[in-house]
């Protein structure tokens, strides 16, 4: 069941077209219960809202209209996008989150996410490597949906990127080498806030963005020979 009554006054008056919706930014509330994250997504005030939240029950409440341009990306990147609250819908789904006793998403929310985004897919004509979560597109300062969101599952209903496993072989590549060809992939995927050639102390919270999403059991901001793969994988399918 949903709602489609426009519940927060948090969004831009610009009204959008339906070529302009290129992604879907998957999100958790992060929050205590749906009553708390309700009020803090129609509260004037907090200046933050989404499209959509999904409650534990898979209730679909929807908070702002598609054709307007709710705040729930912030400060993002995603290829040559920023701002990413321009042409993206965000979809919020209540879970406590990491700070708050962070809790596996029921069976009842994921039908009803599902469901939802195939509904927008189909819409909007949005490709299927163009659902991202909130972590993708703000590594340096978010986590969420986080390492227990079933990407994997997703990408059954092409929604999402995922990758197929094969034979291969890099022993031979040294530490350099291997940090070069991890972030030239993850550039090729879309991934920004790092550059390809020269490491930084972010580059931790990228690995990291990177393995909640595809290595989610391995959360270590380090690059292993799996991490690395993986990124190959990705980019070579």
């Amino acid at each position: 069941m949903k709602n489609n009554t426009n519940l927060s006054p948090n969004f831009s008056n610009t009204i959008r077209s339906k070529k302009q919706i290129k992604f879907v930014i998957i999100h958790y509330t992060g929050m205590q219960s749906q009553i708390v994250s309700i009020k803090r997504l129609t509260d004037p005030l907090s200046k933050v809202s989404c499209h959509y939240l999904i409650d534990k029950k898979g209730k679909i409440i929807q908070l702002v209209s598609e054709k307007n341009i709710a705040w729930h990306a912030g400060k993002s990147k995603w290829f040559d996008q920023n701002n990413l609250n321009l042409n993206s819908i965000g979809i919020e789904l209540e879970n406590k989150g990491h700070d708050h006793g962070y809790e596996n998403f029921p069976k009842l929310q994921m039908n009803s996410l599902i469901g939802l985004c195939k509904k927008l897919k189909k819409e909007y004509k949005i490709r299927t490597e163009h659902f991202l979560g909130h972590s993708d597109i703000a590594p340096l300062r978010k986590i969420d949906p986080g390492e227990k969101f079933p990407w994997k599952k997703l990408s059954k209903f092409k929604l999402g990127k995922w990758y197929k496993e094969r034979s291969l072989n890099i022993n031979n590549l040294s530490k350099k080498n291997v940090e070069y060809l991890f972030f030239k992939n993850l550039h090729k995927l879309g991934y920004r806030y790092f550059e390809i050639e020269k490491r930084s102390k972010n580059d931790k919270f990228i690995i990291k963005a990177f393995q909640r999403r595809y290595l989610p059991k391995k959360v270590s901001g380090v690059i292993d020979k799996k991490t690395l793969k993986i990124s190959i994988f990705l980019t070579s399918d």
